[in-house]
């Protein structure tokens, strides 16, 4: 199954680590281009406490994987928290960065809404060679030069590193766990969060599994 990231980032951000999903097709629904209709249903139901004990994956020493001029990290840090620094060509996205804490509902706050974003030129190549058809302008931000494209524009400035940092915290979920520690990427991508997860689990000394306790689960 593909296209994974919006469903991930939901479970992430709501504090579900325990989930069956059923799917026909393959590959997740776009809905709007964010994760915010899969958290809305997912806060909507609400959350059931299980008697079991939940395991989280602390960050005890830098990882780092490079792929080209892109680059992410984990560091060790007491919370989880995520930061990204972005350069497009566009100057309607231009160079972007933001650093937040995933705690307490932030990631309802600041980034379950923020949408997939794409160059027109590389919608009209797509169409062209009939990929991406249930792809419209109302499900991703797209962008031509200073100019979006997209009905109503941006949903925050910042949209498009705000969105990149949904896509992280989705393909991070990959890890099975909550991670406690500092990922950090630059102009990094799907790949890229992939390679150094990976990185990750060949270094056994730079992490450890820990008995999520009170205290702990206060912060996911």
């Amino acid at each position: 199954v593909s296209t994974v990231e919006h469903v991930l980032a939901a479970l992430a951000g709501c504090g579900v680590h325990n989930a069956r999903i059923e799917m026909a097709g393959q590959e997740a629904p776009i809905l709007d281009g964010s994760a915010r209709p899969f958290a809305l249903e997912i806060l909507r139901h609400g959350i059931k406490h299980l008697d079991a004990p939940l395991k989280v994956l602390r960050i005890l020493r830098e990882v780092t994987y490079q792929s080209g001029s892109a680059w992410a990290k984990l560091i060790p840090h007491s919370e989880p928290w995520i930061s990204f620094h972005i350069d497009f060509e566009d100057s309607a996205i231009g160079i972007q960065q933001k650093s937040l804490t995933l705690t307490n509902g932030s990631f309802i706050r600041e980034l379950c809404d923020s949408r997939t974003f794409c160059q027109n030129k590389d919608v009209q190549a797509m169409w062209a060679n009939g990929l991406a058809l249930g792809g419209t302008m109302e499900n991703a931000v797209v962008v031509d030069g200073d100019t979006v494209l997209s009905p109503g524009g941006l949903r925050h400035k910042d949209e498009a590193v705000r969105h990149k940092m949904l896509d992280a915290l989705g393909d991070l979920y990959l890890a099975g766990a909550p991670i406690i520690g500092h990922y950090i990427g630059h102009c990094s991508g799907h790949e890229t969060t992939n390679g150094l997860l990976r990185a990750l689990f060949q270094d056994e000394d730079a992490y450890e599994w820990v008995k999520c306790d009170s205290d702990l689960y206060r912060i996911l």
